[in-house]
């Protein structure tokens, strides 16, 4: 039986109140505990746009159902009933300006503290529960060389890939049968040497105190976590890969082109998702200097972001924000168009949209910009909490 998040929280011997956002991001009426083990492929995507949302280009007028459209949320309208847009929310104790990305989906405080050490992210939490009956558990993007949004449980960052062609050919393209036989016996040595590690240290066990005996514990669990991942992949190994109609992305999507690049990414993500590649998703896009090839854009795409109220770096800043947020909708739109046994890829995937900085000209990483679409919730309100003291957005990762 795959345990459901109720299930989880009894095992633990927790007792917590259920956030606001369980009620209101309802699942439909007919859904029960069975929503999440009923056999039925569960997606997870999460993209963090790396400088946020300009806020009164994005914060819609009114709340509930009865908000009106923002300049961005204006490119979304055909995804209003299946939309949850938020405001008001941050993660409390999160601080430092960008480096605030390392804890955007694991809410671990004080990043830039010198004794920080992070946690679990939210979709290396998923992964474990969904993540199992496909090829790769986990896919992680990053536009951002050397930076992640997906952290394991030893707070250690997995690396992103940045090339989407990259991505492309690890998804879809064979090896020769040489290739794959020497991937197959690398695996059967890995497991010989997990194999002689725990043989090692059982004698070691044996002379641990109480706490050093729970650190051991934990250190097999992740070396027998390992070696079942290691299994795993060597059953995949002989497993022959899909194949799809679409093209290879290009494998010179310049640096400035940060458009194109989130939009290979994401359109990457949709072909795992309709092939079952994997079920879990992280995207953390680009904000560097570099000047991106949209109209009426002349400076670097950092620099506006940081406009300092400056009306034509605000109007270059929304320009290219608008064309993130049609990228946003163009996925969407296409999970939305493609179905499963009855049921649109956009219903049976969580999309979350957000940001780890409010405001990128002052380094502010409270009132940030959020967004859920799709996943079966009970969707089209706008639910906006008090902005001089946010709701955790914490308790939107508990719901998803």
């Amino acid at each position: 039986m795959n345990p459901t998040r109720r299930h989880v929280l009894r095992a633990a011997g927790v007792s917590i109140a259920l956030p606001l956002f369980d009620a209101a991001l309802a699942r439909p009426a007919a859904a029960s505990d069975a929503y999440e083990s009923d056999g039925v492929p569960r997606r997870l995507v999460c993209v963090c746009n790396s400088l946020g949302l300009h806020g009164p280009n994005f914060v819609p007028e009114g709340t509930g159902r009865g908000w009106k459209p923002s300049r961005y949320l204006n490119e979304l309208t055909e995804f209003r009933g299946d939309m949850t847009v938020l405001s008001g929310v941050s993660h409390p104790e999160v601080d430092g300006g960008h480096i605030a990305e390392k804890s955007f989906l694991t809410t671990a405080p004080h990043p830039s503290g010198g004794s920080f050490r992070n946690t679990v992210s939210l979709d290396q939490y998923a992964a474990e529960f969904i993540g199992r009956q496909t090829r790769y558990p986990s896919i992680v993007m990053s536009a951002q060389p050397g930076s992640s949004l997906s952290w394991t449980r030893a707070g250690v960052p997995i690396p992103g890939e940045k090339r989407p062609l990259n991505l492309f050919q690890k998804l879809f393209m064979e090896g020769s049968k040489d290739e794959v036989a020497r991937q197959v016996v690398r695996l059967k040595q890995g497991r010989s040497i997990m194999d002689t590690v725990l043989g090692q240290t059982k004698s070691l066990g044996r002379t641990l105190g109480p706490a050093d005996r729970r650190k051991f514990d934990e250190y097999l669990t992740s070396v027998r976590e390992v070696e079942r991942q290691m299994a795993s992949q060597q059953d995949w190994a002989k497993t022959p890969k899909p194949k799809v109609k679409a093209k290879p992305p290009s494998a010179n999507i310049p640096q400035a082109d940060i458009i194109r690049q989130n939009s290979a990414m994401l359109d990457l993500a949709r072909l795992a998702i309709q092939t079952d590649q994997s079920r879990v998703f992280t995207i953390l896009t680009q904000g560097l200097f570099v000047v991106p090839p949209i109209e009426g854009v002349e400076e670097g795409y950092h620099t506006v972001s940081h406009h300092g109220m400056n009306k034509q770096k605000l109007e270059q800043l929304a320009l290219i924000e608008t064309e993130q947020v049609r990228v946003l909708r163009d996925f969407c739109r296409k999970l939305k168009e493609t179905t499963e046994q009855g049921q649109t890829l956009l219903d049976r995937t969580v999309v979350f949209y957000g940001s780890n900085l409010g405001n990128a000209s002052s380094h502010d990483n409270r009132n940030l910009p959020a967004l859920l679409l799709g996943g079966g919730f009970r969707h089209g309100q706008h639910l906006a909490f008090d902005r001089s003291d946010n709701e955790p957005l914490a308790n939107l990762y508990v719901s998803m």
